[in-house]
């Protein structure tokens, strides 16, 4: 149930029901009296009970237009005991405790009745004498010797009638409790539904801004209220998420400034190793001079090309090189890559070969660019770690149901198993004490992370000491 249809039944609750039990008490008290004291409440005898009432404060209203002296007058007493013969009611004087005047004889305990009754400002009831019930109107005089008095105005009512005074007090008493206890219920219901899990969220709230994230917040009440704890839940766990991410970033930072320092260590030293043996006069012939510079700028060449490796790396890493994506054709676009290597690895004795095992050409969507420098990090990274004598790469295209398969093959010296996993990390050599082997690192890390901005994959496979694949996989158009 949604918060706003519940809010409305509990408000229309709070007034449905204490009216439905008022009227069942109502009806209960009517068939009671009718049923067993044989009183008839009814609409005519409530018609009845008001003219009577309608009729006794007109004759009050007559006294006290009078002055207090004029009801001692027995034509005031006449005129007003004739208006009251009317409704057959009856009419007592009373001064300083003394009957002035009486239409009929009452008792002192009757009189003391009466004037208890019509004293009364509200609840007054029928005063039964004999046979008959009265309803009274008292009207309280002051004369001007000091006296004082009271004219008791009286009509014979039904017994029945002064049972629908009681009926509407028990309603209006009914009305009010149960008006107070449905509201006490349904409030404490309300909060049951609604502030107990408004409780519970701020409890979590609280226990997440104390950087406690393993809190879990359960999805609990009407459908608002879920709304708002799944959406606190989603917010949980991304900052969960966004800290570990940051932690990583912050180790993975730690690794790379660790990595980058050994890396260029290296050159560096050697670099200035040989401006040392420069200065202190050890390069003492022109030959020896030169091999020293040559060395020299091949070492910052490495340097250089380290550092730009590494920037590249970063950037790609936090998404900050757009990818300009283009229709190309998959196999005319990687033979023309195999081709503008292959310069280089024929004069380091490497024979290249292309192979399409496509049926017709394919087409993908490529960044180029970033896609020729993941093919030259790859066939880079073969050349470097080739230990035949001729060797051999291989790239073949093939395809599937979804997507484009190259594999780049070589005949090189393989890669462990247990080095698989790790190949396309930052840094990483499958071979620690290859020392002599150039480059930064970084060639299959940045490889990985430009074919993830193709939503591809990349992989490797090893064929133990007759070479390795790397594999990627695009989706194809």
């Amino acid at each position: 149930m949604n918060l706003k249809r519940r809010l409305v039944l509990a408000n229309a609750a709070t007034v449905i029901i204490p009216a439905m039990i008022t009227v069942v008490v109502a009806l209960a008290f009517v068939f009671i009296l009718g049923r067993v004291m044989g009183t008839d409440i009814s609409v005519e005898n409530y018609r009845k009970l008001s003219e009577i009432k309608l009729e006794l404060i007109e004759s009050g209203n007559s006294v006290l237009k009078q002055k207090p002296e004029a009801v001692e007058e027995k034509s005031f007493q006449q005129q007003l005991q004739e208006r009251l013969a009317a409704i057959n009611g009856e009419l007592v004087i009373i001064k300083d405790e003394e009957v002035l005047f009486s239409s009929r004889n009452f008792s002192k305990i009757d009189l003391a009745k009466f004037a208890f009754e019509g004293n009364k400002k509200w609840g007054k009831e029928a005063v039964v004498v004999g046979n008959l019930a009265y309803t009274v109107e008292s009207i309280n005089l002051n004369f001007q010797d000091g006296g004082q008095g009271s004219v008791l105005l009286l009509a014979p009512v039904d017994r029945s009638l002064s049972s629908l005074t009681g009926l509407l007090i028990l309603a209006g008493v009914v009305l009010v409790l149960s008006f107070a206890v449905t509201n006490i219920l349904i409030s404490y219901q309300l909060s049951r539904v609604i502030l107990k899990p408004l409780n519970n969220l701020q409890q979590a709230a609280a226990e997440i801004s104390r950087g406690n994230l393993e809190c879990e917040i359960v999805e609990e009440g009407d459908k608002e209220i879920r709304a708002l704890c799944r959406d606190l839940e989603l917010m949980r766990i991304k900052l969960k998420d966004s800290i570990r991410a940051q932690l990583k970033y912050e180790d993975n930072r730690k690794v790379l400034v660790s990595s980058i320092s050994h890396d260029l260590k290296t050159p560096v030293t050697s670099i200035k190793g040989y401006v040392e043996g420069i200065f202190d006069g050890v390069a003492n012939t022109p030959e020896k001079m030169d091999r020293y510079l040559r060395t020299i700028y091949a070492k910052a060449e490495q340097v250089d090309i380290m550092i730009d490796d590494l920037l590249l790396y970063s950037k790609l890493d936090l998404n900050q090189i757009p990818f300009n994506f283009e229709r190309t054709g998959i196999a005319e676009f990687f033979q023309e890559c195999l081709l503008e290597s292959e310069p280089e690895l024929e004069r380091n004795h490497i024979k290249t070969v292309f192979q399409k095992e496509i049926d017709r050409e394919r087409t993908v969507l490529l960044d180029r660019d970033r896609m020729k420098r993941v093919i030259i990090n790859i066939l880079d990274n073969s050349r470097k770690y080739m230990n035949k004598e001729q060797g051999e790469i291989k790239m073949i295209v093939r395809e599937t149901l979804t997507s484009i398969i190259i594999e780049v093959r070589d005949n090189g010296s393989g890669i462990r198993e247990q080095d698989l996993p790790h190949i396309f990390d930052r840094f990483y050599r499958s071979d620690t004490a290859r020392t002599e082997i150039k480059g930064s690192g970084l060639g299959l890390a940045i490889a990985k992370q430009i074919i993830e901005g193709h939503s591809g994959r990349i992989w490797a496979m090893s064929h133990g000491g007759e070479g390795t694949s790397i594999l990627i996989s695009l989706s194809r158009l």
